[in-house]
């Protein structure tokens, strides 16, 4: 493979798992309470840093406990399916979080043994501050070639920079770090918008909570995507937000800026998705010359009013996809793009996937009945 600059960049990891979406058959007869196969235990680790961004950590790793948790008693019997556990990576297991939180890691990593499914890299001011010692680098660096996949959480890419592991791959963080990472991993091709990324089982994911995101995905990659959909409702999440989605939705963009009349636009514009939504249109709306308004509304919103209308309509269409059971044709027309060619178009061009295939593989579980909703929770 060649990188972006030219470079020779040899791969030598390989993912022995499905691809997002797809469901391991193994794991699936269980969910299905049929005579299941015993799962194997994949033992997840975190690493933290001294000054670990808290939510970086217990985030994620809560979302593979609670994984376990609920498989556990749909599957009386059956071994966990992830032993979750954190990795100092200093020479104490004692860390103090960037919030004054005082945690205390299973082991540090120089007293790590046995077989590894998944490394996780929190991140936190440590690691942004670049003073994780070489030792540490070196084991991140071995043990990445022995585990099934390796990623990090927000600023955590920082460190899987400097092991050479992002070297040739798409990677992102935080979008207020790319700038950072783009210069500890310059032959990486990093990208500022996602929530996470894969590149083959190398995976980063954006700030905070888009770690939760990156774990439920995982749990849908080893064990289906009911269980995801389960634990993502038993925590109260967002149900599995595609990787490829923006960092920042179009609304709390414009919520960003100081003019209230643009801010006061976005529930209009919401509200009416079905009509022409054109400069002129909007300009009247908050009192303003087209010409005004557009330049206004380009220098504050770094985008111009059609694509800030095209991204409306399509995290709308997403959420009607996602949560409804109305027709390509009703949800093109309902949100503005007229017929479904129109907004096959755009999808396509915004989150790399036709509305059909988005539907199949984000559409949320119908909610169960009565009887069965104790026995799923």
């Amino acid at each position: 493979m060649t990188s972006r600059h030219g470079n020779k960049v040899k791969r030598k990891y390989r993912l022995s798992g499905p691809p997002i979406g797809q469901t391991r058959p193994v794991a699936s007869s269980a969910l299905n309470n049929r005579e299941p196969t015993q799962p194997r235990t994949r033992r997840i680790v975190f690493v933290a840093a001294p000054g670990t961004e808290i939510l970086d950590l217990v985030g994620p790793l809560q979302v593979f406990a609670r994984a376990a948790e609920m498989f556990g008693k749909q599957n009386p019997g059956s071994p966990p399916i992830y032993s979750v556990e954190v990795i100092s990576a200093s020479s104490q297991r004692s860390l103090v979080t960037n919030c004054g939180v005082r945690i205390t890691a299973h082991k540090t990593f120089r007293e790590v043994r046995g077989k590894i499914d998944t490394i996780l890299v929190a991140g936190g001011n440590a690691i942004e501050q670049d003073e994780i010692n070489t030792d540490v680098v070196r084991w991140l660096r071995k043990m990445a070639g022995r585990i099934r996949r390796i990623g990090s959480v927000c600023t955590g890419a920082m460190l899987l920079a400097r092991a050479g592991l992002l070297d040739g791959r798409r990677a992102t963080t935080h979008w207020n770090w790319c700038h950072i990472l783009i210069k500890r991993a310059p032959r990486a091709d990093v990208d500022p918008n996602p929530i996470f990324v894969r590149d083959e089982n190398v995976y980063t994911s954006a700030g905070v909570t888009a770690g939760m995101d990156l774990a439920l995905a995982l749990v849908e990659e080893d064990y289906g995507s009911r269980l995801a959909l389960q634990v993502a409702r038993n925590l109260v999440l967002y149900l599995r937000r595609p990787g490829g989605q923006s960092q920042f939705s179009a609304a709390l963009s414009l919520q960003l800026t100081d003019r209230k009349p643009l801010r006061e636009l976005e529930s209009w514009v919401l509200d009416n998705l079905n009509k022409p939504l054109t400069v002129p249109v909007l300009a009247q709306r908050v009192a303003m010359s087209p010409r005004n308004f557009a330049r206004v509304f380009t220098k504050e919103m770094k985008t111009t009013p059609a694509k800030f209308v095209e991204r409306l309509r399509v995290e709308a269409a997403r959420r009607r996809l996602e949560e409804s059971q109305n027709s390509m044709e009703t949800i093109a027309s309902e949100c503005g793009f007229g017929d479904v060619n129109s907004m096959r178009n755009v999808f396509q061009r915004a989150l790399k996937i036709a509305p059909g295939q988005y539907r199949r593989h984000f559409r949320h579980v119908k909610h169960p009945t009565r009887k069965s909703r104790n026995k799923s929770e």
